[in-house]
């Protein structure tokens, strides 16, 4: 299946919802008050949110009078391509050695999406070794290690309750010994005691700090979409423990709020990195702005 025919796919019930309210929407047949509130509640409903629905309709209504626009549906284009840049954020290259450390609450496909990630490196060519250091969560290091051996990658791990600092601490060891180019940080995705995360990825940052300090690093936070704005308010919280620098969301073939990252983009302004578009080991896919907007208009 080529690429954008696996985001199509990925993103069919996030389409049929969107696309659906906004062709009745551009049917209008004036640029008028009426058309401009029907288009709000299509944007909302489909999740994009207040936020990112006001910016979105504001911009659209400048560039209808800029362009002298007067018929709805010459308006389309213009709308997907405001979408368009509304999520569309350049992501540096990857330079090597790369670390990713991944945070996210319990149950968003954390797990899953490591080790989709690491079989994504790995069919580009790179080494990679996963640290599993969720070492709170009952069976999640067990967890990790299936997937890894799936894409047949390394895997440090510990007993349950262990450091998870020490963890990352022999997983840099071990990746400065063999040259592995990438180097994925599994953590704990408990939120009810907000303290003890912000101390265990402190700690855990200043290990890597201390013993790849000039390594690629990147933290990112995996978000479930079927959970739309709820999504949201996740980022907040981890950001503040660990500075996240773009979004992995996972199981949007399984829900119909897609739009949940144009909302995610206006809150924080922050990438969407990677998406997740099925069960499979291959169907984490790079984030790229045209090709979902495509997919789902």
């Amino acid at each position: 299946m080529g690429f954008f025919a696996k985001i199509r796919d990925g993103l069919k019930k996030t389409k049929d919802n969107i696309a659906k309210k906004l062709f009745e929407v551009f049917k209008a047949k004036e640029l008028n008050d009426e058309f401009y509130e029907e288009l709000e509640m299509a944007l909302i409903a489909a999740d994009m949110g207040v936020t990112a629905t006001d910016q979105i309709i504001t911009e659209l209504k400048e560039e209808i009078f800029r362009k002298k626009i007067t018929v709805p549906d010459d308006a389309r284009e213009l709308l997907r391509q405001i979408l368009i840049d509304s999520i569309d954020y350049e992501v540096p290259e990857y330079n090597y050695p790369l670390l990713i450390l991944v945070a996210g609450v319990n149950g968003v496909g954390k797990t899953t999406a490591i080790g989709k990630l690491a079989n994504l490196f790995k069919s580009q060519g790179k080494s990679v070794i996963v640290a599993a250091a969720d070492t709170f969560r009952a069976a999640a290091s067990e967890q990790l290690e299936v997937w890894a051996d799936r894409a047949g990658v390394r895997i440090i791990k510990h007993e349950d309750g262990s450091d998870p600092a020490a963890v990352v601490f022999d997983a840099i060891a071990s990746a400065k010994a063999k040259g592995t180019d990438v180097i994925l940080v599994d953590t704990a995705g408990r939120l009810h005691n907000k303290k003890n995360l912000m101390n265990e990825l402190s700690k855990i940052n200043r290990v890597i700090d201390r013993e790849l300090p000039n390594a690629d690093r990147r933290n990112y936070i995996v978000l479930d979409a079927t959970t739309g704005q709820n999504a949201v308010s996740q980022v907040e919280v981890f950001d503040e423990a660990i500075d996240i620098d773009g979004i992995i969301l996972t199981k949007l073939d399984g829900t119909a709020k897609g739009g949940v990252v144009m909302a995610i983009s206006a809150e924080y302004e922050m990438p969407v990195v990677y998406i997740g578009v099925g069960e499979k080991i291959d169907d984490l896919l790079p984030f790229n702005a045209t090709d979902f907007v495509n997919a789902i208009l």
